[in-house]
């Protein structure tokens, strides 16, 4: 691969976007390489690079389909889905925990609480 053009940050010329603005568009790279570089200098460590694509080269994103839709919700519920009481919590579910909040720290004076 030769040597990508190197823009400074938010100096890129007309025609190139990354894949936030592209997908922002309604585009994917599409296979294409990367054609162009941006960096931004920092004080201590390295640039921070962001990889630019041709807008002209770009296709349209892939339309989700019933099936496509399907297998995304199915995968969400098993993010939701506590594996130690299997109940739906409604909310993904931490991996720092691994299982629901009630299950991870169980109340140790039971359900019933005075005031």
């Amino acid at each position: 691969m030769g040597a990508l053009p190197v823009f400074r940050w938010r100096l890129a010329p007309d025609g190139y976007a990354t894949r936030r603005q592209l997908r922002a568009r309604g585009l994917r790279p599409g296979g294409q390489q990367v054609a162009a570089q941006l960096e931004r200098p920092r004080r201590r460590r390295g640039p921070l690079v962001a990889y630019l694509y041709r807008i002209d080269a770009a296709k349209p994103v892939r339309p989700m389909t019933p099936a496509r839709r399907a297998a995304l919700a199915k995968a969400n519920a098993a993010r939701r889905t506590c594996p130690e009481c299997r109940r739906d919590t409604g909310y993904v579910i931490p991996t720092s925990l691994g299982t629901c909040v009630p299950c991870a720290y169980p109340d140790p004076h039971g359900s019933e609480r005075t005031t």
